[in-house]
């Protein structure tokens, strides 16, 4: 326990900073970005099972929406949580396995602001996918590699927090909402619950295995063990 500790005390730490601000306007703006990668993740299982995506939004109150025609709708619906989840993962291992926080923070926010200049229409959405991906892009280009490996932590820890519980909260606590599990209940058969508890053990079992196999012994960032360039 000891070990796990020292090796991994800032993961430890921003988590619970995360827990402690998760109620408050704080944490908003990582919530949407999280429902915004929901959505990414939707649209893109929409193209590359054949389909077309026609438009893609947020809202302020931390949902979202994609209409697309064609594709697997099975795939489709399956993809939102399980998506933005996998990116989150990928994320926070890039951060402490790599060198290319520059290059994936740039590559982030260019792909958030391909989306929203490609499916984004209504006004807060089509605001905070630019905002939201021009920072990205000129953070990786003009500050600190150390703040940009910071960042990414922030939103792959976030998203690894944020999206078992929106499974839980959507598809479970709530079953009688509109969710992407009632959808894909109504349309293949089983119930909400049963879709919804099935991504909450993938979910878990992806944090399971990011966590144990991702990390290392040790994923504390240290200035020296990393180049500031940019690569």
């Amino acid at each position: 326990m000891h070990g796990l500790i020292r090796g991994h005390w800032q993961l430890l730490a921003l988590t619970a900073l995360l827990f402690a601000l998760w109620q408050t306007p704080v944490v908003l703006p990582l919530k949407i970005l999280i429902v915004f990668l929901h959505e990414l993740s939707h649209a893109a299982a929409l193209l590359l099972t054949g389909g077309t995506v026609e438009s893609l939004t947020i809202v302020p109150q931390e949902g979202g929406a994609v209409i697309g025609r064609g594709g697997s709708r099975f795939i489709t619906l399956s993809a939102g949580y399980l998506g933005s989840l996998l990116i989150g993962a990928a994320l926070l291992i890039v951060a402490v396995r790599t060198h290319l926080d520059r290059v994936v923070f740039a590559g982030l926010g260019a792909l958030i602001l391909a989306a929203t200049g490609l499916y984004v229409r209504d006004g807060f959405a089509l605001g905070f996918g630019l905002i939201t991906g021009a920072g990205m892009v000129a953070s990786a280009k003009y500050l600190p590699r150390d703040l940009n490996d910071l960042f990414l932590r922030v939103i792959g820890l976030a998203s690894m927090i944020y999206v078992p519980y929106d499974i839980f909260d959507d598809t479970i606590r709530r079953s009688f909402l509109q969710s992407d599990a009632r959808m894909l209940a109504e349309e293949f058969g089983g119930s909400t619950l049963l879709w919804g508890g099935s991504w909450l053990a993938i979910s878990l079992i992806v944090i399971g295995l990011s966590l144990r196999y991702g990390l290392g012994a040790d994923s504390n960032f240290r200035p020296d063990q990393k180049h500031d360039q940019r690569t």
